[in-house]
């Protein structure tokens, strides 16, 4: 959901050439699946398409493309640490590090609740837009 949120606030902003923005998983339960149905739909009540996207895993290389790796939980980091090596430059973190609420974002997959999920993914982008434009 975030991947999209993000391209969606970021196109609102006039703002989407001067990013790339990709999600990737850091489990491969995943892999080659689109986008998980009641998430689909959580982004399309909200005017948000996310067709075409199949789950990818992340990789080491990921880290020398991006300037930035955004996770959703302590689990997420965790990974995103050993499948990059580390963190030598400082690029992975917390989404909700960017709202006053850090911690985890809610993991529907666990919860069923993809409003709260929702919440989380649109306050974290939104913050992390605003720390970015500044």
């Amino acid at each position: 959901m975030a991947e999209f949120v993000m391209k969606h606030l970021v196109e609102e902003a006039g703002m989407a050439a001067s990013f790339i923005i990709e999600s990737a998983a850091t489990s491969t339960e995943e892999i080659g699946n689109s986008v998980y149905p009641p998430a689909h739909r959580k982004l399309a009540e909200h005017g948000i398409g996310c067709q075409g996207k199949t789950a990818r895993q992340l990789t080491s290389n990921d880290y020398n493309r991006f300037d930035l790796l955004v996770g959703m939980d302590a689990c997420n980091i965790h990974n995103m640490n050993r499948i990059c090596g580390g963190d030598p430059e400082g690029k992975i973190v917390m989404l909700m590090d960017y709202t006053n609420r850090p911690g985890d974002v809610v993991d529907p997959w666990y919860t069923g609740d993809f409003d709260a999920t929702w919440r989380d993914v649109l306050e974290g982008c939104q913050g992390l837009l605003n720390s970015l434009s500044k």
